[in-house]
């Protein structure tokens, strides 16, 4: 019962003729009965929807929706402990090769830059000596000399040759690419522990693709170095083979988890446009890297042994000897300045990534649209703004794109642009 009780003291006053001493008035004011009993506010929970947008080997991936408690880390309980530690061991080796890919392609990057130094030294040297041996007239110092300049050149042919051999600047480029797509499967089992719960399958999926870039970079030279003068150029394969559950029994069906027929037409028409211009195009200026990079590594050491021969006979009468000594190390210089300074070998590499990355769009639509079962494919909205994202458009760009390559099927005269606008 909630009262409210006011005491006072009332004053005597000498004008009133009732009240002659002081007297206690007790007033009481009773209001409705109210029942008051603890306040009940609402309870704020500490679970916290957490939506991350996972990056995939070839870009963005699905944005997944958890959730997990403030603080306590990884959200596991409902997951397997040895799955989770699984996950964890595989999460290790990638982080110890994310830093094995970088040291060691530093290290190669570091010899393109100190080989192509030394063998220009070593080229120049070897003219500059020519030539003063064709400026004396005999003796001794022609002699020495002539020995100088051919050794010289000698060494400069075989350094030259096994650098062409291994081609560091290529070298290079395939552990940065190891580096930066092992960061992303990093990425992708982080984002798994903290927001998912991880299963058996992804354990499979985490390993098999860690292997798989380990078959597309490997790390010794010896034995397991990719092929340098491939006789075609196919674009570089860093992902397992996608396998997909097809359903059973259930039929095709389009509609639901943000798929419908026009969504699967315009991933159609963006997988042609790929085919047809960004792979093929790549593909091509692969091709012509690749040429020019067998015609570069041939010259050079052929260069050098012409001026090991012209230097070797220097002081006859025969003056091509002099030609070539000079001449043959001047040229060898221009050759390998444009094949190693201008790392034609790391060119071919990253035209082939290239053409690997939209292999791997292609694969990977292919393989949602070909999903019979909408509810086994990725989210339909969310997938048409990765592909949106990874080709660098808007969606109302991808729209455009596809509409006027299915338009382009009808007028073949007009120009069809390229997928992607990011390279």
């Amino acid at each position: 019962m909630a009262s409210l009780q006011v005491s006072g003291m009332v004053v005597s006053g000498s004008s009133s003729s009732f009240c002659s001493h002081k007297s206690l008035v007790r007033a009481t004011i009773n209001g409705p009965k109210i029942r008051i009993g603890p306040l009940s506010l609402p309870s704020l929970s500490s679970k916290d929807f957490i939506e991350e947008l996972s990056i995939r080997s070839v870009g963005y991936g699905i944005p997944i929706t958890t959730q997990m408690e403030k603080g306590s880390g990884p959200k596991t309980s409902s997951s397997d402990p040895v799955v989770v530690a699984k996950l964890y061991a595989v999460m290790e080796a990638v982080a110890d090769r994310i830093e094995m890919h970088k040291n060691i392609g530093e290290q190669r990057d570091n010899w393109n830059h100190l080989l192509l130094s030394s063998i220009h030294a070593m080229t120049l040297t070897a003219a500059t000596m020519c030539g003063l041996a064709a400026a004396s007239a005999s003796g001794e110092p022609l002699a020495g000399l002539k020995v100088s300049s051919t050794i010289l050149y000698l060494a400069a042919t075989g350094m030259l040759a096994i650098m062409n051999k291994i081609q560091p600047s290529q070298l290079a480029e395939e552990q940065r690419n190891a580096a930066r797509l092992f960061k992303q499967l990093h990425g992708q089992i982080q984002t798994l522990l903290s927001v998912g719960s991880p299963t058996v399958s992804d354990v499979n999926e985490a390993t098999e693709n860690v292997l798989a870039l380990d078959k597309a970079y490997p790390l010794p030279l010896l034995g397991a170095m990719l092929e340098r003068y491939p006789s075609s150029v196919e674009p570089a394969v860093w992902w397992p083979q996608q396998r997909r559950k097809q359903a059973k029994g259930l039929g095709r069906k389009i509609e639901g988890n943000g798929w419908n027929r026009e969504l699967e037409d315009e991933m159609r028409e963006i997988v042609g446009v790929l085919k047809r211009k960004d792979k093929a195009d790549y593909l091509r200026l692969s091709g012509k890297a690749l040429k020019a990079h067998k015609m570069l590594a041939f010259s050079g050491p052929l260069l050098t042994g012409l001026g090991a021969l012209g230097s070797a006979f220097v002081g006859t009468t025969n003056p091509w000897a002099v030609i070539l000594g000079v001449a043959g190390g001047a040229l060898a210089s221009v050759v390998n300045a444009m094949e190693h300074g201008g790392q034609v070998g790391m060119i071919f590499e990253m035209y082939r990534s290239n053409a690997g990355f939209f292999k791997l769009m292609e694969e990977s639509i292919e393989s949602n649209i070909n999903e019979t079962n909408v509810w086994g494919r990725e989210n339909g909205q969310v997938y048409e703004m990765k592909v949106a994202l990874q080709l660098g458009r808007s969606l109302s760009d991808l729209k455009n794109l596809a509409a006027s390559s299915s338009s382009r099927n009808i007028e073949e005269d007009t120009e069809e642009e390229f997928g992607s606008k990011l390279f």
